[in-house]
């Protein structure tokens, strides 16, 4: 669980008076992988059990006013959401865990190409999006797991993916923001 994700991108939406979440895409890629430096930590609403329970609280970190615009922060928010979620699966990966595909609902952040981009690319796992939403998928899961279903086919019903989106091969220059913000985020957790 990553607690405030989604929250933290509509806070955005709302910090710039409701600009839409299209407009938001439109203008994040525009702005470089990076975000010029401009970090954000989108664990803002409360305990995170990853980090043993601690709250960590969200940061908006290296802000450099002459430099960053509100489509600075729109692809930093969208990159921070998709760290948050590679370091989870860093964690899982170090307890032996195999993860070869997510599967997603073709909601909410998925809704934005730019951030299914980022989130592939920075955890080089493929994602398959199916035509649900978040609380389908969540029901279809809980079912699989108290044994309605016998497997995720059966619990899908034969729905296929709508898309399945691949890892690029070329993304040193994402993979190299991420080891940033995780050395950032560390600095957080140890203070």
């Amino acid at each position: 669980n990553i607690n405030g994700v989604g929250i933290a991108n509509s806070w955005v939406k709302n910090l710039t008076r409701g600009t839409s979440y299209e407009k938001m895409n439109e203008q994040a890629e525009k702005i470089a992988v990076g975000a010029e430096g401009l970090k954000i930590f989108p664990f803002g609403n409360g305990a995170e059990r990853m980090f043993q329970n601690k709250t960590l609280n969200a940061q908006l970190c290296d802000v450099q006013f002459n430099v960053h615009k509100d489509a600075h922060v729109f692809r930093a928010v969208q990159e921070g959401i998709a760290f948050a979620f590679k370091y989870g699966l860093d964690i899982i990966q170090e307890n032996n865990l195999d993860v070869k595909v997510i599967k997603a609902a073709h909601a909410n952040m998925f809704l934005s190409p730019l951030f299914a981009k980022t989130f592939v690319n920075t955890l080089s796992v493929p994602v398959e999006l199916y035509p649900v939403d978040g609380s389908v998928g969540a029901a279809l899961a809980a079912g699989l797991g108290i044994g309605i279903f016998k497997d995720e086919a059966e619990a899908l019903g034969g729905t296929p993916p709508i898309q399945t989106i691949e890892p690029e091969k070329d993304n040193a220059a994402l993979l190299a923001c991420y080891q940033e913000w995780k050395e950032k985020l560390n600095q957080f957790l140890s203070s």
